[in-house]
């Protein structure tokens, strides 16, 4: 599987009890992606533009895929900065959405 596997698919809803991934199953899907690393139990990439404007427009740009996908990350949006933190909290932990999200949010910059 690779980056364009994960952005040709589409988020499959969790329920309680659905183990989330592994480690080693977390480390592979991380190695697809282009600057987000493993903080806990969640991923997370900053992602930095030239002013609000941009910042503003790419934070929007994360809530219309969020919303599509069903999935939905933490943002920290500050002026030049918007910090995305993505895990499925129905889980306690990562899944592929989280990394199915990320990638799709790769291909916005």
């Amino acid at each position: 599987m690779n980056e364009t596997d994960l952005t040709a698919k589409s988020c499959k809803p969790c329920e309680g009890g659905t183990p989330p991934l592994s480690e080693d199953q977390a480390n592979g899907l991380l190695a697809r992606l282009d600057g987000w690393e493993v903080k806990g139990k969640e991923i997370v990439r900053s992602f930095g533009f030239k002013n609000f404007y941009q910042t503003m427009a790419f934070a929007n740009a994360v809530a219309w895929v969020a919303n599509r996908e069903d999935h939905h990350p933490d943002l920290e949006v500050s002026y030049k900065t918007c910090t995305v933190r993505y895990s499925t909290h129905a889980i306690g932990g990562l899944s592929e959405n989280d990394f199915i999200c990320a990638a799709k949010i790769d291909r916005l910059v």
